[in-house]
């Protein structure tokens, strides 16, 4: 009697363990395809804020509902002048102007140079050290629907400011569509040692619209 009555459950536990993978397996590419994703960060282009190796989680579905703010940092599907890739390549960078921005370089009127975002200088000490905001200087208005981004790692980042050198200050080819962006980094998680929030720095804040 006591074999027959713990049978059942053993059976049907096996029988369903199929199912039940399967769901898991279906939320799990689910939840890739749409809300979370990880990337490995490949190059030194947003050290020290990000180091080679590095593993961070993206969010992918907080741009359904609203645009890119400037500090966040995102992953975005860099156009194959930037990649060379014509399937395309993902890259991440810090968002610093967006539709409309007037984005200047440099102020000097104090101790060190800034960015300057619509009239507002901003303070950046997440670059590499002994970086400067930008290897020249610049003058441009993000077009509409488009991003200007740029590593922390200022002199060892392809960005923004490198393609509009190299197109000869084409501001469509230096900037980034919104509609390529993957999504928001917002925390390092592995090494653990280095894990961490990806927050907007504080100086970023007050930056008028433009």
């Amino acid at each position: 009697m006591i074999d027959e009555q713990t049978e059942k459950p053993r059976s049907s536990f096996w029988k369903e363990l199929p199912i039940l993978l399967g769901v898991a397996i279906l939320v799990a590419v689910l939840v890739r395809a749409f809300v979370l994703q990880t990337f490995f960060i490949p190059s030194p282009s947003m050290e020290n804020t990000l180091k080679i190796d590095d593993r961070v989680l993206v969010n992918k579905l907080v741009y359904d509902f609203r645009s890119p703010h400037r500090g966040e940092v995102i992953v975005f599907k860099a156009p194959t002048e930037w990649s060379g890739n014509p399937d395309g390549e993902d890259f991440i960078k810090r968002v610093i102007g967006v539709a409309g921005d007037h984005v200047v370089c440099c102020d000097r009127s104090g101790p060190q140079e800034r960015l300057v975002i619509n009239g507002k200088p901003i303070d950046e000490p997440f670059i590499y050290p002994g970086n400067r905001p930008a290897d020249q200087d610049f003058d441009i208005t993000v077009p509409a629907g488009r991003l200007w981004v740029m590593g922390d790692h200022r002199e060892a980042s392809g960005d923004s400011l490198e393609h509009w050198q190299q197109s000869g200050q084409d501001i469509t080819e230096a900037t980034i569509p919104t509609d390529r962006v993957v999504g928001r980094a917002f925390t390092v998680f592995w090494p653990v040692g280095r894990a961490t929030w990806l927050t907007v720095p504080k100086g970023f804040d007050g930056i008028p619209n433009p």
